[in-house]
């Protein structure tokens, strides 16, 4: 029911229509559910690009065990052993959710589910759609189902940029139109429980696979409001996008790679056997660095599927032909030009078990969340599984969570004064400081000369929500990017090499943590520093 510049969304509402998102709104139902989402559901949703797939102890002599300790292992130390078990101990189960929603996973000529295996998985374990079509197919499963159940209503074309937070407590964001060209009118969409599901922060990288609606606006939104986040520096890279002049970049599948496809230099020579004994199969964050250090030789990254594929290439993994074919390589043929890409932040706002925030009445799942599970480094395949488990976690601590009907709603709405398009040149600005100085390989003077131009780039902006969103995330990684002091997974500083025993932990801040630590940083920038804003002609 509508009110002014105010509606009221009942009892939930979701903002983001991605896989988390959806599979929350689904299982709430038959209860009512409003689905806020920018761009027509299913169609901003990095889950809808995912080719990997869903990692699930599903096969004979695989156990959830030995999938929690596989996780583990890839987060370098710092995963929640807890988080990764009791994820990993309900993968079976939201694996047959989606079947029940009619999500058409590969099968073996016996019929049984086939299972891949992807890098650092010890076991077979990875449920795919066509090769290369999880995450299409399990979206377009679930945006049917959505359509067709009553209770759940969806306002497509709405931007969340702020929550509104009274007594302490969630009960709604304001959200305006996702491509206007001007600043509107704010509305405030109130509900009794708010779900944040609004994806991850790709888009504030130069190179990135994620879609343009992944710019941690949800991250900024919970910090803004006082949220604790979690891990915001790990972000992992995937190595092998492809290299070219596409936004975002396209994803060339890990899966490839566990078919037998190697990584060559221009020369033809493979350089990932002698820099980790699983060579292409190794550690994402150890691939990715390797990459990127023979592309600022001068040698470049090519992932050769030849040998290993050959002509069954365009049936065995139809989406990336395309991508190549579209930009005039022929997989069977050729290497495939490949370069690291923002891919997946294991960061975000912190949750308990159930999915609770620190802010009540506001839940959080998907890319958006962080959970403990990933630690510093994600293992393939495991951020489906992850959406869908708490998505299910969510849905039932709201059941038992939700506070009745509250009187009238009286928040002040934030200003906002311009709705910056993405492509603006102070975006554009923010992305190139972000993968030059806050991307695969970090180092201090770098990291703080980042800290102080998007402080410039904040200031200039003036109250623009949207960038102000945009640079409060940037902010919150760089700065804690700034203050851990060693590398582990997926963040590495050239001056702290080794991971080092006091930083072995988890890492949370606050927006107030973030702005003290860059005001530090900037004040005491290096000569370092200095030299960095000279080359960069700031």
């Amino acid at each position: 029911m509508a009110h002014g510049n105010i509606v009221d969304a009942g009892d939930v509402l979701i903002v983001g229509a991605g896989l988390a998102g959806l599979f929350t709104a689904l299982k709430l139902a038959p209860r009512p559910v409003t689905v806020l989402a920018g761009a027509p559901i299913g169609d901003g949703a990095s889950s809808a690009w995912a080719q990997g797939g869903i990692a699930a102890a599903i096969e004979a002599g695989d156990t959830p065990e030995a999938h929690a300790a596989d996780t583990i292992a890839a987060g370098a130390g710092i995963v929640d052993e807890d988080a990764a078990l009791s994820i990993a101990r309900e993968a079976a189960i939201r694996i047959e959710d989606l079947l029940r929603l009619g999500v058409p996973f590969d099968r073996d000529i016996e019929g049984k589910l086939a299972v891949g295996r992807e890098a650092a998985h010890s076991h077979r374990r990875i449920v795919h759609v066509k090769g290369d079509q999880a995450g299409k197919a399990i979206m377009q499963a679930l945006v049917a189902a959505v359509r067709a159940t009553p209770s759940i209503r969806v306002m497509e074309g709405l931007s969340a940029y702020e929550l509104a937070v009274e007594d302490g407590r969630a009960v709604g964001v304001f959200a305006r139109p996702a491509h206007a060209a001007t600043a509107p009118q704010p509305l405030l969409i109130k509900a009794r429980a708010l779900v944040l599901a609004s994806g991850g922060v790709g888009q504030l990288f130069a190179v990135t696979t994620n879609p343009l609606e992944a710019r941690g606006e949800g991250v900024a939104m919970a910090a803004r409001a006082g949220a604790l986040i979690a891990d915001p520096e790990f972000v992992q890279f995937h190595p092998t996008a492809i290299a070219g002049p596409r936004d975002p970049a396209p994803l060339v599948t890990e899966a490839l790679r566990g078919e037998g496809a190697i990584l060559i230099d221009n020369m033809g020579r493979r350089f990932m056997a002698a820099i980790h004994e699983d060579a292409e199969l190794g550690p994402r964050d150890i691939v990715a660095r390797a990459i990127f250090r023979e592309i600022e030789a001068g040698r470049g990254a090519f992932l050769d599927a030849r040998a290993a594929l050959g002509s069954r290439f365009p049936d065995a993994f139809p989406t990336v032909y395309k991508s190549c074919l579209a930009l005039g390589i022929d997989p069977v043929r050729q290497p495939i030009p490949v370069a690291p890409a923002a891919h997946y932040h294991m960061g975000g706002i912190h949750v308990d078990a159930r999915g609770r925030s620190t802010i009540a009445g506001l839940w959080a799942c998907g890319e958006v969340a962080s959970t403990g599970m990933h630690g510093a480094n994600r293992l393939a395949s495991n951020s489906l599984l992850e959406a869908i488990v708490f998505g299910a976690r969510i849905a039932a601590d709201i059941e038992g969570a939700v506070p009745g009907a509250r009187a009238g709603v009286h928040i002040a709405p934030p200003m906002l004064a311009s709705a910056m398009p993405l492509d603006a040149p102070m975006v554009a600005q923010l992305r190139q400081i972000m993968t030059a100085h806050v991307g695969v390989e970090r180092h201090a003077a770098g990291l703080a000369f980042a800290l102080g131009e998007i402080a410039r780039l904040e200031r200039a902006a003036g109250p623009s929500s949207l960038f102000g969103n945009i640079a409060t995330t940037a902010k919150l990684i760089a700065a804690a990017a700034f203050a851990r002091e060693e590398s582990r997974g997926g963040h590495y500083r050239s001056d702290f090499t080794r991971a080092r025993a006091p930083w072995r932990h988890r890492s949370y801040i606050t927006l107030k943590d973030a702005s003290r630590i860059a005001e530090a940083a900037v004040a005491e920038a290096s000569p370092a520093a200095g030299e960095i804003a000279a080359q960069a002609g700031a």
